[in-house]
Formats: C-alpha cells, structure tokens, sequence
C-alpha cells in the first residue's frame, strides 16, 4: 500500500511540474493518456530509485563543494532521463531543456514533500 500511495505522490508531483512548468509537457489524450501519465510517474519513480542513487555516490565530491546544491542538477538530470525514456516508449512526457527540467525538479520535490506530509507517507522516490 505503501507504494501505491508513493506511486500517487509522485504522479501528483508530476502533473502539477507539467501543469505550471513551461517545457515539460504530457500529451494528455482521450483514450488511456492517464494510465500512461501513471506509468510514466512509476518509471520517474524507478529512475529515481536506481540510477540517482549512483550519480549521488560519484558527484560526492562536488555535491559536498556545492553545499548539496548539485542535487538539484541531479534531479533535473533524472526529470531529462524519465522523459527521454517516455519519449522512446512513446508515453507522451516532453521535457524541453534542462531549464525546463531544473524548474520541474525544483516544484517536483516541493510538490511531493507537501503531499507526503498531507498523507503521512515518506518520499519513496525523490
């Protein structure tokens, strides 16, 4: 249950980065568009939870000079990958730049600390 809820969390997230980010957008259509919107967020969350815990251990360094700053690259980085993959499954995620993606990952993660605190769920993915 508690990663159906963390699943939620992060497509929560998601659609409101999508919603008010200018560069990210997610082609909702009229036939299963919400179904893959959740796939998308459970590839976001997937992402999240294998390579972005590799790119923490060897930008280490750099992370500690930049005061924990460069973890906002790493996450905009992660918003670029998760839509490069949708883009190759052809589930509709477009992330324009990497503006686009920093802006995204910077209201991702506030998005999903609000929502996990009104849940009482902790960050699964980001």
């Amino acid at each position: 249950m508690k990663h159906i809820i963390g699943l939620l969390v992060n497509a929560g997230a998601l659609f409101v980065a999508v919603a008010i980010v200018p560069g990210l957008d997610f082609s909702f259509g009229p036939d299963d568009s919400w179904w893959k919107f959740l796939l998308v967020a459970f590839i976001f969350g997937l992402v999240n939870s294998i390579v972005r815990p590799v790119l923490r251990i060897l930008t280490f360094p750099v992370t500690i000079l930049t005061l924990g700053l460069f973890l906002i690259v790493i996450n905009a980085l992660m918003l670029m990958l998760t839509g490069a993959i949708s883009s190759e499954l052809g589930l509709g995620l477009v992330v324009a730049d990497f503006v686009a993606a920093l802006l995204g990952a910077v209201v991702i993660s506030i998005v999903g600390m609000i929502l996990s605190a009104l849940v009482g769920v902790g960050r699964l993915a980001t």
